[in-house]
């Protein structure tokens, strides 16, 4: 079968946003979203705000805070995906929530849900890939990607996890939280490389990509490139402007961001 039930349309070059559920509002994620894949983005990471985000930066955090301020919840984020798909919304869709609030919601529940409210796959930072084992098989049984991070530190378990990925492998680019950085570690394209022989889904880049530069230069080795804090920023930014949730605005924050993938800023 294929990855994301057939949603993803190519394997290479993907471009994959970060955004955060209620980050300004619920309606602005939804229609940021559709946004989004107008402006080329090939798979969705949707964020579930959390008090105690373990691998996320400054910036990121501050969009949680005002995420949380705004009401929402594991359950509302999972619900904002259908009303994304009725606004024509039709690329894979990734929740990336953090493993308490999975624990609490029930994680057969939430597979079912996530199947449900057609969500494509689930990435939960801190869950050990040694102890995913029972989510993964509760997944499996409802077509949901469980989508494995893969870290510089994690040689010895790199081509195990590789081996086992589905969807994509979410490669780590470097070590710490996520946040934008001037440059990124040395050695991480030989890393990638590596992972690429031993995984049969496609292999994105995350953590700190924030420069058209940076995004060329994973371009040249790995399958493609996740962006979030740099999202984030451009996002608080119009944020700035009383008329963020004009439709026209939002869009054009939609555009900025593809320049910035594009290489047009």
């Amino acid at each position: 079968m294929k990855p994301f039930n057939g949603k993803l349309k190519r394997n290479a070059n993907l471009f994959i946003p970060f955004i955060m559920a209620g980050d300004p509002s619920p309606s602005f994620t939804v229609d940021f979203a559709c946004m989004l894949e107008k402006e080329g983005a090939d798979i969705l990471e949707l964020g579930v705000p959390y008090s105690d985000p373990l691998a996320d930066g400054p910036t990121i955090q501050r969009s949680a805070d005002r995420a949380l301020k705004q009401g929402m919840t594991l359950k509302k984020a999972m619900d904002l995906v259908p009303q994304m798909r009725n606004q024509g919304l039709t690329i894979p869709v990734v929740l990336f929530t953090y493993f308490n609030p999975v624990h609490q919601y029930g994680e057969e529940n939430l597979i079912r849900t996530l199947r449900e409210k057609d969500i494509d796959g689930l990435l939960i930072p801190d869950l050990p890939f040694e102890e995913s084992t029972e989510i993964k098989e509760h997944c499996l049984k409802n077509n949901i990607e469980l989508i494995s991070l893969v870290s510089p530190n994690s040689a010895k378990r790199a081509q195990r996890i590789a081996r086992e990925a589905s969807g994509f492998l979410y490669a780590v680019s470097d070590l710490g939280v996520t946040g934008e950085r001037k440059s990124l570690v040395s050695g991480i394209a030989g890393f990638i490389r590596e992972l690429k022989q031993y995984s049969d889904v496609p292999v994105a880049v995350g953590f700190g990509i924030s420069t058209h530069d940076q995004i060329q230069m994973v371009q040249q080795y790995a399958d493609g490139v996740i962006i979030g804090s740099r999202i984030i920023r451009m996002v608080e930014e119009y944020m700035n402007s009383s008329e963020i949730l004009e439709e026209h605005k939002k869009q054009a924050l939609a555009e900025e961001i593809r320049k910035l993938w594009q290489g047009e800023v």
